[in-house]
């Protein structure tokens, strides 16, 4: 099957314009959005809503699907500018985030967990080979143990970031979080 031909430059503006409302839509608690007012925000017509997105559950999952994306493309650019001890902590900080960003778009995202949707299977494997990245480069370098694997920490945060919306829950998210770089520390040979 060939690959699709890339899209024009005002189609590619178009499309990242109707991802950005919906995003923005979504996380401001308007789960309800309707198509219309998505493309409205957006600035362009509801057929070229469509043409993008087949469905309003498309346009839902591109949406999440670009968080992960970003989401994951953030440890080359941390180990870049931290030592591999501070890029990991950065990027949990930052899936401690994301599940804020996926707190909010929950109820829209309700409506493609009862499918056959491969998003929540692809975002857990990227978001753990993310990890995985992060801890490989931690142990070469001697800060976090290296017997722990990205998708084993993913399920480690996973409950962190399940925890009940309440009042304070970010911060509480975030300092446990620092409890378990701290348990990633433990066992490390200490320098002399």
């Amino acid at each position: 099957m060939p690959s699709p031909r890339p899209l024009r430059a005002d189609a590619r503006r178009n499309r990242e314009a109707l991802l950005s409302a919906a995003r923005v839509a979504f996380l401001a608690g308007d789960t309800d959005a309707h198509v219309e007012e998505i493309a409205r925000s957006a600035g362009v017509a509801v057929g070229t809503l469509y043409r993008h997105f087949e469905t309003r559950e498309a346009l839902i999952e591109e949406v999440y699907r670009k968080e992960v994306d970003d989401l994951c493309a953030a440890p080359e650019q941390l180990l870049e500018h931290h030592a591999p001890a501070e890029a990991l902590r950065r990027f949990l900080l930052l899936l401690v985030d994301h599940a804020a960003v996926g707190k909010g778009m929950s109820v829209a995202l309700e409506s493609i967990m009862a499918s056959d949707s491969p998003v929540f299977g692809d975002a857990r494997t990227h978001m753990g080979d993310a990890l995985t990245r992060l801890l490989d480069a931690g142990a070469t370098a001697g800060t976090v143990r290296g017997d722990v694997t990205g998708p084993t920490l993913l399920r480690a945060l996973g409950g962190i970031c399940a925890m009940r919306v309440s009042d304070g829950w970010l911060d509480e998210a975030r300092q446990i979080t620092n409890l378990l770089l701290d348990g990633l520390r433990h066992g490390v040979p200490r320098a002399t």
